[in-house]
């Protein structure tokens, strides 16, 4: 029994694929970086890149040809063909979307389709025995596979028009996500009731379940709230706040600490819109907050400053840290950025897309600009014994500097309940 592809929709029946005219962006500029790198072609399976050049996410590979080659652009779908055909355009699909081959098959078919050396693979992902898999399929084929992650990684840094377009729609979700919490939010609230929310809202506006990252095992809570003494405690997560999370298998995000007056409430939240990340940080309280809180906040809103104009400069990302560790160590602050010495993180923003830890990142060793186009989670944090407090947003780099892509002063950096 057939299907109804009319199912494949978004709310009030919005056609949600990703624009043919991406794709085929896409894939042309994958098959020119491959040429110039001397890559002949190559094959990926990895699930984020599959969306990014496909349009869909299925058990299946794609087979990209480097700009001069005869090799033909093929999704290769082991299931399900017809859902990838229709994710990928249906009739207007800048590709060839088949049914994979069965793997002892996979050397033969790949001569088949042109290729003479080993396809490419993203080896910064597949894991080790699968790559060792895939290559022994290839044994009728010449020389090593080579690594095409970073390759790919480059060039999805860059957003188009589209994809910005995403992540602001994703600001937006973002922000009533914010908007639940101060409506339901305060004094005696646990953590997770206020993430329970949050997390209404976001599935309700077509939130997946998924936050991507690359770092492994760095698996990730999308609603982070750390209340008073919570926004101390250490996790596993390369951050400055990870919250206390709901149990030893899950230390990260928000737990059953409650909202008590006079203590900050840090509230980070992620959502992700169509697969595009947006990630925003804003601080709460019930009752009276002390003065000395209210301080820290306003150098953290101005190291984000510092950050912003540097990279809207086109300075290199490790210059903008540089000059945002510089601010916070004269404002008093060096011991406690982004964490308390030993346990800081060592940025002030990283790049996010279909992933939330892309590059580059605001931080050592990134000693290149953050690209036109490019978009970075600004997040300065300052954390103490009895509390953390900071500020982010998402924004993107323009030829007139930095826009931003989330709540921006449309949500006050501090909200009493």
């Amino acid at each position: 029994m057939e299907w109804d592809t009319s199912t494949l929709v978004g709310p009030d029946g919005e056609d949600w694929r990703v624009p043919v005219s991406e794709l085929e962006n896409r894939q042309e500029r994958l098959s020119i970086a491959l040429a110039e790198e001397g890559i002949e072609s190559a094959y990926i399976e990895d699930p984020v890149e599959l969306y990014w050049l496909t349009g869909g996410r299925q058990n299946s590979a794609i087979l990209m040809g480097a700009e001069g080659t005869d090799i033909q652009t093929r999704h290769l779908v082991r299931r399900s063909v017809a859902r990838a055909s229709f994710e990928g355009g249906a009739d207007d699909c800048p590709h060839l979307t088949e049914e994979h081959p069965r793997m002892r098959e996979l050397s033969d078919m790949l001569a088949k389709f042109g290729c003479v050396q080993r396809p490419a693979m993203t080896g910064a992902k597949v894991p080790q025995s699968r790559w060792s898999f895939i290559n022994g399929k290839m044994e009728g084929l010449d020389g090593p596979s080579r690594d095409c992650t970073n390759t790919l990684f480059k060039l999805r840094e860059v957003k188009s028009e589209w994809e910005l377009s995403m992540i602001r729609e994703s600001g937006e979700i973002n922000r009533s996500m914010f908007e639940s919490i101060r409506e339901s939010g305060g004094t005696g609230k646990t953590e997770l009731e206020m993430a329970g929310v949050a997390e209404d809202v976001s599935r309700a506006s077509g939130f997946g379940g998924r936050i991507r990252m690359r770092k492994w095992p760095m698996d990730c809570d999308r609603v982070v709230i750390a209340a008073g003494r919570s926004g101390r405690v250490p996790s596993f997560f390369d951050s400055a706040v990870g919250g206390v999370g709901g149990s030893p298998v899950s230390s990260l995000g928000a737990g059953f600490s409650k909202v008590k007056e006079g203590e900050p409430v840090l509230i980070d939240i992620v959502h992700v819109h169509r697969g595009y990340v947006s990630d925003c940080t804003r601080m709460f309280h019930s009752g009276h907050l002390g003065e000395e809180w209210r301080n820290r906040l306003d150098d953290m809103i101005e190291i984000g400053a510092i950050v912003r104009r540097s990279l809207g400069r086109g300075e290199d990302c490790s210059s903008a840290w540089i000059a945002g560790r510089e601010a916070a160590e004269e404002m008093g602050h060096g011991e406690n950025l982004m964490g308390i010495s030993p346990e800081q993180a060592s940025f002030l923003g990283h790049s996010v897309g279909l992933e939330l830890d892309e590059t580059p990142v605001v931080a050592e060793g990134f000693d290149r600009p953050l690209e036109l186009g490019g978009t970075m989670a600004i997040e300065p944090k300052v954390i103490h014994e009895e509390g953390a407090i900071g500020i982010e947003d998402t924004w993107s780099r323009t030829v007139e500097g930095m826009e931003c892509l989330t709540s921006g002063d449309r949500l006050p950096s501090l909200i009493q309940w």
